[in-house]
């Protein structure tokens, strides 16, 4: 072998291992049954927590809409946490039957803001937390279901988060992005048997558990902190696919930049972090702790898309022969991130989205150099007009 081979060969293998967990667990997704548990007539006590961080534009209506929950009035609560939020938008909060608390923290962070929801009788006394963002809504059997899930036994329950908006190009195309990490790394997931990922709103926890360990969290990634503590644990994390909760998605590509980073920082922050304890959970025969740190491990999409491709053509421009490889992995790729597709984002709009890609991808490259920092510090998401 030349040394071009090798270095081919070497590419090819870890980008292959990337490709086939992604269609491994997006072939998965097709076969397994969406979870439904049974009607009850037990009772648990919720516990509703909105952090809202300079989100005047959408938390009223978000907190209106959920107090419509057909669940019983005295089985549930709702604490808006707010931070750095107008004096108007605060009395608005205050007419409503919720827990404000008022926050001004000089380093704001969604964990400072969960943990001073716990500090309250409101939020200890409860039998399960629900985290919101914002601008979540959801339907009036939300806190049903979730209600059954819990009496049948579980312990952390995602729910399925799905677009509020698709008024933007970018904004399909993160949509999309979300609905393709619900297929891979939830529904598929569940139905191999395995835990579920947390998305950092529309999840419930037992209380007992969150009020441990909310201290804990302390970085811009608090669901992915949340995961590697729960995993350790071997607390199984539920996905209920029927579940959902509309999010507002990114409109615009200067506000994605940021989300993306953020993203990326408390993925590479959580791999570091997680490292440590690999080789002991690995004897331990904990799989779902050793799959969440190869998670972590995975190249964006976007990049691995990018990557793949780029050497295909590179390859045929050596060997054709040696190309064939890359372009068998170019189509399974897409197949993998196809069958993530709801058949409802399938459309012409799409197929304009996907033109937005290229300046997605030097988006997304460019954040790779300026993660320094980014993991601890707290990067608001901001919201922009939706339809």
């Amino acid at each position: 072998m030349n040394l071009i081979s090798i270095i081919d060969l070497v590419l090819y293998v870890l980008i292959a291992i990337n490709v086939g967990y992604l269609l491994l667990f997006a072939i998965a997704s097709k076969l397994g049954r969406p979870k439904q548990y049974p009607a009850t007539n037990e009772r648990k006590k919720f516990a509703v927590i909105f952090p809202a961080y300079k989100e005047d534009r959408v938390i009223v209506q978000a907190v209106r809409s959920f107090l419509d929950q057909a669940y019983p009035k005295e089985s549930y609560s709702v604490t808006v946490i707010s931070d750095q939020m107008q004096e108007s938008t605060n009395e608005a909060l205050r007419s409503l039957p919720i827990q404000l608390l008022i926050a001004n923290y000089t380093d704001s962070s969604k964990a400072k803001a969960l943990s001073l929801a716990m500090s309250t009788e409101l939020c200890a006394s409860s039998d399960v937390i629900v985290i919101m963002d914002a601008d979540n809504t959801t339907s009036p059997q939300f806190l049903d279901e979730l209600n059954r899930a819990f009496a049948a036994g579980c312990k952390v329950v995602q729910a399925h988060r799905v677009a509020k908006n698709l008024n933007t190009s970018v904004a399909i195309l993160d949509a999309v992005s979300e609905e393709i990490n619900n297929s891979i790394f939830r529904s598929g997931h569940v139905a191999l048997h395995m835990p579920s990922a947390l998305i950092g709103s529309g999840m419930a926890i037992a209380t007992p558990w969150f009020a441990r360990n909310v201290n804990h969290l302390q970085t811009a990634g608090e669901d992915k902190e949340m995961e590697a503590l729960l995993l350790k644990e071997r607390i199984y994390i539920e996905y209920l696919e029927k579940v959902h909760v509309e999010d507002e998605k990114t409109a615009k590509k200067e506000v994605i930049k940021n989300q993306r980073k953020r993203w990326l920082a408390a993925q590479f922050g959580s791999l570091w972090n997680a490292l440590p304890s690999l080789p002991g959970q690995l004897l331990k025969g904990n799989i779902g702790y050793v799959d969440k740190v190869f998670q972590w491990t995975m190249l964006p999409r976007v990049i691995l898309i990018f990557l793949t491709f780029v050497l295909g053509l590179l390859t045929l421009l050596i060997s054709p022969v040696m190309s064939i490889k890359w372009w068998v992995l170019c189509m399974l790729l897409g197949m993998s991130l196809v069958l993530g597709i709801p058949s409802w984002l399938m459309n012409r709009q799409l197929l304009k989205a996907v033109l937005q890609l290229p300046s997605i991808v030097l988006i997304m490259v460019g954040n790779l150099f300026k993660l320094k920092g980014a993991y601890k510090k707290f990067i608001h998401t901001e919201h922009g007009d939706s339809l």
